[in-house]
């Protein structure tokens, strides 16, 4: 799985790569501002380049801070599944306070310590991959329940040619048995029934009710 290391300092992206990349992570991205890391994250950007599945975002950062980041990741539909872990050596808790408003799921204070960082790294990645895992079971349902209403679609449409009586207007079915219409259409169609008569027909069978 990929991670994307977003920091201003290029000591502290080496030092987060090696960390990673020992404990056998070696699908590892950097960036040394908020505006390089969307060049990675955006989805029309990237093109068919892997897609990132973890960003360890630098709070403190020119031009656009780490918060302001995360808020802008977490806005993009296709990038808001992704856990972003803030790095920071601001203890400030108003900064936590609004790094979890804009939607980070984790933080980790420097200096890193490399087992908590690989703790919350597998912890993070862990979430993504179930959470990636129940986003195509649901696509898979959702895929199944449309193949299944278009079936039934189908199955409710009549078409080709119908075999007809013309004299007592009943249809040929596939089994070769002739079938009241009403009957017929029944089974193949949605369509319910009721019944009466037509004008004609009651004149027809009752002359008496509507005489000349």
């Amino acid at each position: 799985m990929s991670i994307l290391i977003v920091d201003d300092s290029s000591d502290q992206r080496a030092l987060l790569s090696s960390i990673l990349d020992k404990a056998g992570h070696t699908d590892i991205l950097c960036a040394d501002s908020a505006k390089s890391a969307w060049k990675l994250l955006d989805p029309a950007a990237r093109g068919t380049d892997p897609r990132v599945d973890l960003v360890l975002m630098d709070v403190l950062m020119p031009e656009q801070d780490g918060v302001e980041a995360c808020r802008q990741i977490k806005t993009c539909a296709d990038l808001r599944d992704v856990p972003v872990i803030m790095v920071t050596a601001d203890n400030d808790l108003s900064n936590l306070k609004a790094a979890f408003a804009a939607g980070a799921n984790d933080y980790i204070n420097k200096p890193v310590q490399s087992v908590e960082l690989l703790a919350r790294v597998s912890s993070a990645l862990a979430l993504k991959q179930e959470t990636d895992r129940r986003k195509a079971h649901e696509l898979e349902l959702q895929r199944s329940n449309e193949e299944l209403q278009r079936a039934l679609r189908e199955v409710k449409v009549l078409r080709g040619l119908i075999p007809i009586c013309a004299s007592c207007k009943k249809i040929r079915n596939d089994g070769g048995f002739w079938q009241q219409l009403e009957e017929y259409l029944s089974q193949h169609s949605e369509a319910e029934f009721s019944h009466g008569l037509c004008l004609p027909c009651i004149k027809r069978l009752y002359p008496g009710v509507y005489p000349d």
